[in-house]
């Protein structure tokens, strides 16, 4: 039996065979040219980030089996038809403490799990910090997985955005490749379509991708199978959708979000934050499809995000409505429709990963990915960094992840670190400690299988 080809053979062998580098974001996915079956499935994990909090008595079911879908927590309601998937994990803390705010060491230590370094950017009265001191969790498996000849993909990792601000400051960055190594998420759809594919901004770029592409495609038919071609034709034409669907909404609305250089706390309003996020989350699913990568994040404007969601009747921004105390009724209820509208877009992502097939078979997309959405606070108006929302979506294959869905697990107030060491450990590096060791010692979460 041959072995399968690592990312870089699979290039040269395309290479090698005449193809041209236009063609190769196409083909070097293709199972047919990642070496004889079977192969090893696809193992992937998309880290998904929303803002500001949640309301815990709409967000938070009782540990257990997870109730029938109408009576699921209305923050949840959205993922009804993936309850037997879903796995709720409370009691999960942020226990990093040092420099920064809030808000700060939420999103900064979030995927890190260790401090932020000193630094010149100030938050309320607690003292200014830097960037993370460590690197993230996705970006760890990104190294861990690229070492791997069956695992290697084109671009390792890929961070998506929806209305993330340009400026570069603690609140706006959750992914670090190492220590005072920020990594800022592609928020613009035209720019993650030209990483993923080259330069369709224009007809007549697009026009010599296709023709280009086409032509490749005939080179190379009798490489690869029925299914290759099926995929590769798939390929193309959603290029070509995505190019013609980007140009209306351009011809009718700017995609590109304002981005006034505001102090953290003042909303933005962006009416195409939909859109966008609708884009982002079809790109993503091309590019796990593709196999262009096996980790992705996707983040939702950022820390203190002050988004004003006016298509759901919310005029104030999201960051002003979360410090409302409790007893704010129609703050609790507006609130309520952000972190739901959230759930909804984390359902859509896991549908259109669902609708895909897997490439070469063994289930769907969904089978085989694990989405995880969380959160940089507990409750916005304390700034809690307790019981910090994590929520699981998919991933029931027991040849990849194997997590036992429809269930809420109450773990009691553990260092959220020992979540981190359990993503790592499912892909197969058994780690003794992720980000400050001073929060490992009782080892990866156990109970999630």
């Amino acid at each position: 039996m041959t072995h399968r080809l690592s990312y870089a053979s699979r290039r040269e062998f395309l290479r090698a065979a005449g193809v041209a580098p236009v063609a190769l974001p196409f083909l070097q996915g293709l199972p047919a040219l990642a070496g004889v079956e079977p192969a090893p499935p696809r193992q992937r994990l998309i880290v998904v980030f929303s803002p500001n909090g949640t309301i815990p008595k709409h967000f938070w079911p009782e540990p257990g089996p997870l109730a029938e879908a109408d009576a699921l927590p209305e923050i949840l309601q959205p993922l009804a038809p993936f309850r037997d998937r879903t796995l709720l994990l409370k009691g999960l803390n942020n226990q990093i403490r040092g420099d920064g705010d809030g808000h700060m060491r939420g999103i900064g230590c979030l995927l890190t799990g260790i401090e932020l370094l000193p630094g010149n950017v100030q938050g309320g009265s607690d003292t200014p910090a830097g960037w993370s001191s460590g690197m993230s969790i996705d970006q760890h498996l990104r190294g861990f997985l690229q070492a791997r000849p069956d695992c290697q993909t084109r671009f390792g990792s890929l961070e998506f955005g929806v209305v993330v601000p340009n400026r570069a400051n603690t609140w706006t960055r959750m992914v670090y490749a190492g220590a005072n190594k920020p990594l800022a998420p592609i928020d613009d759809p035209y720019q993650m379509l030209a990483k993923l594919y080259g330069d369709t901004r224009d007809r007549e770029s697009l026009r010599s991708v296709l023709g280009s592409v086409q032509e490749e495609f005939r080179r190379v038919s009798d490489l690869v199978g029925e299914h290759d071609r099926r995929v590769l034709q798939e390929n193309a034409q959603f290029v070509h959708d995505m190019h013609l669907r980007l140009e209306a909404e351009q011809d009718t609305a700017e995609l590109d979000h304002p981005v006034p250089d505001l102090e953290p706390g003042v909303g933005e309003s962006d009416e195409n934050m939909p859109k966008i996020s609708r884009m982002q989350i079809e790109l993503m699913v091309n590019a796990l499809a593709c196999d262009f990568t096996r980790v992705a994040t996707l983040q939702y404007t950022q820390s203190v995000g002050g988004a004003r969601m006016r298509w759901l009747d919310v005029q104030e921004g999201h960051h002003e409505l979360s410090h409302k105390p409790d007893a704010d009724a129609e703050a609790v209820a507006k609130l309520t429709r952000i972190n739901r509208w959230y759930a909804g877009e984390i359902a859509h992502l896991a549908k259109r990963l669902d609708e895909t097939p897997e490439p070469g078979g063994d289930g769907t997309l969904l089978d085989n990915t694990l989405i995880v959405w969380t959160n940089e606070l507990g409750k916005g108006n304390n700034h809690t960094r307790d019981d910090i929302p994590f929520l699981l979506v998919g991933g029931r294959n027991p040849r990849t992840w194997n997590v036992s869905g429809g269930r809420a697990i109450d773990f009691g107030g553990v260092p959220h670190n020992r979540l981190l060491m359990w993503l790592a450990g499912a892909y197969g590096d058994d780690l003794q400690s992720f980000g400050n060791p001073d929060f490992c010692g009782d080892g990866a979460l156990t109970g999630l299988g």
